[in-house]
């Protein structure tokens, strides 16, 4: 922590606009701690808050920028990138397309203060067709709010920070050495919850071959579309027949699954993630006959069978 506040005041705007860049393209540089100290600099008069401020604006939209530009050219293809580096996989892309389909545009102002849909948020926006002049006045508005709040603090607490900066100056090298205990413990409760995650959902996957060989053999498999809203506005192909169902949905419409016919779930995120976690979620109450689609629907279209679109 002391060798962030000697590199403030060393180096100020370069480094603010350097670690909020790179958190921002999604490196593990948190920005907010750098903010602070830098906002409390401002409060002592050895840095600029206007220009501070005016550095964290400008590399956060430049992050930003290239992350929603990714979305718009390659789509669906992004948000399946980072759910698979997520160390919360499925989920960051699944709550970030469900926050943006209740509150929209103001997804972009909220995403920064919630862990997990800062990074996703932008390139869901591009690949949504969110227009570019909408994209920036909501991103813009949620970079003010944030910057600002990160550097108000630094300014509001700047005698609490000073205090707490010189007691983890006196405890040297072991501040350092907890700091970085406590940033290494988090990552594997991560990475534990990411292996037991997989692990539950370790249930018989049937393949797309076999499942268009019970389509055409007449057994009439009822077929399940679990994407959320804002991925099937994304990729509106879907197998024919499927019935569109959030996977937040399943338990409200249960009487549309009759547990007497093949009931098969498809989603298009890692390892079928959502697919696996509905159809177990059915079996703990009784069904027998239910199963995710092994590589949801890109396996589907890969395999060259046929897919209709919604309008």
């Amino acid at each position: 922590m002391t060798e962030i506040v000697r590199l403030v005041a060393q180096y100020g705007l370069v480094l603010v606009f350097a670690n909020v860049l790179l958190e921002q393209v999604g490196l593990p540089l948190p920005a907010v701690p750098t903010l602070v100290i830098a906002g409390a600099r401002a409060a002592q008069g050895k840095l600029s808050l206007a220009a501070l401020f005016a550095v964290a604006f400008a590399a956060c939209v430049v992050g930003d920028t290239l992350w929603y530009a990714a979305g718009r050219r390659y789509g669906r293809g992004v948000m399946r990138l980072l759910c698979r580096i997520s160390l919360s996989p499925d989920s960051c892309v699944r709550q970030t397309e469900l926050r943006f389909s209740q509150w929209g545009g103001w997804t972009l102002v909220l995403a920064k203060f919630i862990p997990g849909l800062s990074m996703v948020a932008p390139p869901l926006a591009g690949a949504t067709r969110l227009g570019w002049t909408p994209f920036l006045l909501w991103n813009s508005l949620g970079i003010a709010i944030w910057a600002g709040v990160a550097l108000g603090a630094g300014v509001l607490f700047e005698a609490q920070i000073g205090e707490l900066l010189e007691r983890l100056e006196s405890w040297g090298a072991l501040a350092l050495q907890a700091i970085a205990g406590l940033l290494a413990l988090y990552m594997a409760l991560k990475w534990w919850e990411r292996r037991r995650f997989y692990k539950m959902l370790r249930i018989a996957r049937i393949g797309v071959d076999e499942l268009r060989s019970l389509i055409q053999g007449g057994q009439r498999p009822i077929v399940v579309d679990v994407r959320s809203a804002a991925s099937r506005s994304v990729d509106p192909r879907f197998i024919p027949g499927a019935v569109a169902m959030d996977s937040d949905q399943v338990d409200r419409d249960l009487e549309q699954l009759p547990a007497d016919r093949d009931i098969v779930f498809y989603c298009d995120c890692p390892d079928e993630a959502s697919a696996a976690q509905v159809a177990k979620k059915l079996i703990e109450i009784g069904y027998t006959r239910v199963r995710p689609l092994h590589g949801g629907l890109d396996a589907w279209i890969a395999a060259g069978h046929d897919v209709e679109q919604r309008r």
